[in-house]
């Protein structure tokens, strides 16, 4: 949440969900060796459970095959734990756990088939 937007826009790292013309979730991927990082994705509020996290999660996962990608990465608060069991529904599995910058985090990879 600390992040430099300005930044991470100017190298094109984060995608902007639109529906009915208002933006309703946010991406951010960051190429990191072999995988793909999922930084962040959030959904406003007002339209949480519809379905948009799982869209932009797999516009990620798609993102990171064609851009050659074997995996995509990702962490989060060890409380978030609807999160941690969405994540594992869609795939993702846990790798290990580890305190940084003072938050107990909960850290994921799902391993990701190549185009043919």
């Amino acid at each position: 949440m600390m992040d430099d937007y300005s930044v991470l826009i100017g190298k094109r790292s984060v995608y902007v969900l639109i529906n009915a013309n208002r933006p309703v979730g946010v991406l951010v991927l960051l190429p990191e060796g072999e995988a793909m990082l999922l930084d962040n994705v959030a959904i406003h509020p007002e339209v949480q459970g519809r379905g948009y996290g799982r869209a932009l999660i797999g516009f990620a996962e798609r993102l990171a095959v064609e851009q050659g990608f074997r995996a995509i990465r990702l962490y989060t608060n060890e409380a978030m734990t609807g999160n941690i069991g969405l994540y594992e529904r869609l795939g993702f599995v846990e790798t290990h756990r580890a305190e940084e910058k003072g938050f107990q985090r909960v850290y994921m990879t799902k391993h990701l088939a190549p185009l043919s």
